[in-house]
């Protein structure tokens, strides 16, 4: 199975469609696309051509000689480019397109997968709706993880909380009050040491107040941007349990692929009602708790792009059935 991702400026498109590749253990290609201000014309004008990319991004596509049997395509932007390598096909590529891809791509693309908060009500054969977001963690990667990061966190003593600190989404801010709260959360689980990180979202003061209130000599602290190596892979690896903030549903959704309890921060003024709708969803299926709830064992391994694949590998194989 020849398989290309349409990898584009947003790196939380372009994880989970990695995830998705690297499950359907497939050798895969890249190919990076970028957009001129013509991306924002309607898919409707759009549709199958390649308006809207740089000329780089274009001459990429147009030197190819063969397609791929899949293409794998994130977000309403990219899919006109997914179009276009389908028609280049002959028509052979299928198209799995990972989120909506506007209105007229539902009769186009082969698989369109939604997360299940979006609250997509129509009954479509090419539609499969998921849990959360898929996403590149998998056991054997935490297994890597835990062995390269205990070496530098062995000074910290069990049980370890792990602290993953988003910050202000689009209409809502993480305000010192909220970081309170946070710090309030923290306290009821009575860890032994504390492993932090930040994010390019994170308020400057609110990064400020965690290293006020945090004991230096038992927490570890990494604040975004910082030029050493980004332990966030190693911060869930190496948890006994996993305190996240709940504006990014692609951080939610890796912590929820290790096994111990991840408990999601998410105070109502900070949240949109779509990622209410999503942590509601982790809550009910046993991956993750409330901050705030009993300390108790969730369901773990979590990752949506293993039943994606899965499903991808059924659609090939149908075709090739039918031929």
């Amino acid at each position: 199975m020849k398989v290309w991702v349409l990898a584009d400026d947003r790196a939380g498109n372009v994880n989970q469609l990695l995830g998705v590749a690297e499950a359907l253990k497939e050798k895969y290609e890249r190919i990076d696309i970028r957009y001129t201000r013509a991306v924002k014309w309607p898919n409707l004008v759009r549709d199958g051509t390649l308006i809207g990319l740089t000329s780089e991004s274009k001459q990429k596509l147009l030197s190819a000689t063969t397609y791929p049997d899949v293409v794998l395509s994130a977000g309403r932007r990219s899919f006109p480019v997914a179009r276009w390598i389908q028609k280049k096909s002959g028509g052979r590529t299928k198209i799995v397109q990972l989120m909506n891809p506007g209105l007229k791509g539902f009769n186009h693309a082969d698989l369109i997968v939604l997360p299940a908060h979006d609250e997509f009500k129509k009954q479509k054969k090419n539609v499969m709706i998921v849990a959360g977001t898929p996403h590149r963690i998998t056991l054997e990667r935490l297994v890597k993880e835990q062995k390269e990061w205990e070496t530098i966190f062995k000074k910290y003593p069990h049980p370890r909380l792990s602290l993953l600190v988003g910050g202000a989404t689009k209409n809502n801010p993480f305000t010192l009050d909220m970081a309170k709260q946070l710090m309030d959360n923290i306290v009821v689980l009575k860890p032994a040491s504390v492993l932090v990180t930040t994010s390019r979202r994170t308020p400057p003061e609110i990064v400020a107040y965690l290293k006020n209130q945090l004991p230096a000599e038992t927490t570890y602290f990494y604040t975004f941007g910082c030029p050493d190596k980004n332990p966030y892979f190693g911060l869930i690896a190496c948890a006994d349990m996993i305190m996240v903030t709940g504006d990014s549903m692609s951080m939610c959704s890796e912590c929820c692929s290790t096994s111990v309890p991840v408990f999601i921060f998410a105070p109502d003024a900070m949240m949109s009602a779509k990622h209410k709708r999503f942590h509601q969803s982790l809550y009910q299926n046993g991956y993750a708790l409330p901050a705030g709830a009993p300390l108790q064992k969730v369901k773990g391994n979590f990752n949506p792009a293993d039943e994606i694949a899965e499903r991808i590998r059924q659609l090939c194989a149908d075709q090739s059935s039918v031929k």
